[in-house]
């Protein structure tokens, strides 16, 4: 169905329409590309941010904090993952945009102004802000998952390792190199869920359909264009035109959680072949 109707815009711009950098409703001018461009850096923020934060917790719960520590504190993060998208959204707006227009960025400006990165206006509402929302969001998810994988793996090995006269902290990487791509798997699940992330994002990033070398500029994202854009969409081209950009959004996030199943399951099946 998605397919179909998308037939309007893939007869019009073909392969352009992935590359083009100008979207232009009422000039029927659709181009992907800024959407693209939103998506993948906002969520490759929120993955530099949420990656070793998610696997320090998930260590400390499972190979150094003892049980009466470890449950209490699993508890409060997989609550964080209850928390709607659009509580995260307001706290956004009404806190973390504030705190980085006159704190975070002035702060990033005055020691890293020099990179492209930290450069252009401070307004709160841009690229950095929906990054670390989204780090937040996705959080709670890998640091789930990877405890998940870290426990799975037979204490067999946490017991020959201290027996040959490994320490606390060599024994945990021997574990982490065994749970590697269960560990890998759950970074790319928490990828899946920055993509396709909406409310939040479109509260914060801006919408604005630009592409911009600065963090702090206004962007836009794939499904942010989708949620704000959708309902008034009459045109048959205009309408087209986000179909087919939720249908490459429908192919990513698929992918993308296909591989983190699959790179989980490999684990667990070869943890259960081990013991």
């Amino acid at each position: 169905m998605m397919v179909q109707n998308s037939i309007p815009t893939l007869e019009r711009f073909g392969f352009g329409f992935l590359i083009g950098s100008e979207w232009r409703p009422a000039q029927e001018e659709f181009g992907a590309l800024p959407f693209i461009y939103g998506t993948l850096v906002s969520s490759l923020i929120a993955l530099v941010l949420a990656v070793p934060v998610s696997l320090g917790i998930a260590i400390f719960l499972v190979e150094q904090a003892p049980q009466k520590i470890a449950r209490p504190i699993a508890f409060m993060i997989e609550l964080l993952a209850a928390i709607p998208s659009v509580v995260y959204g307001l706290w956004g707006i009404f806190v973390l945009a504030p705190f980085i227009r006159n704190h975070l960025g002035v702060f990033l400006q005055d020691y890293l102004g020099w990179l492209p990165f930290f450069q252009g206006r401070l307004t709160g509402i841009g690229m950095l802000t929906a990054g670390i929302i989204l780090a937040i969001m996705i959080m709670p998810i890998i640091t789930a998952v990877v405890r998940d994988v870290l426990e799975a793996v037979p204490s067999t090995q946490r017991e020959a390792a201290l027996a040959l006269g490994a320490t606390n902290w060599e024994t945990t990487t021997i574990v982490l190199g065994n749970a590697a791509s269960g560990i890998a798997g759950a970074v790319v699940l928490g990828l899946g869920r920055a993509i396709g992330e909406t409310m939040a994002v479109t509260m914060v990033i801006g919408n604005s359909p630009q592409i911009s070398t600065s963090l702090f500029e206004p962007a836009n994202t794939i499904a942010s264009l989708l949620a704000a854009n959708f309902a008034e969409a009459t045109d048959r081209i205009y309408l087209s035109a986000l179909i087919e950009i939720g249908l490459v959004l429908f192919l990513v996030t698929f992918v993308v959680n296909a591989l983190a199943k699959l790179l989980i399951l490999s684990v667990t099946r070869g943890n259960s072949r081990t013991a």
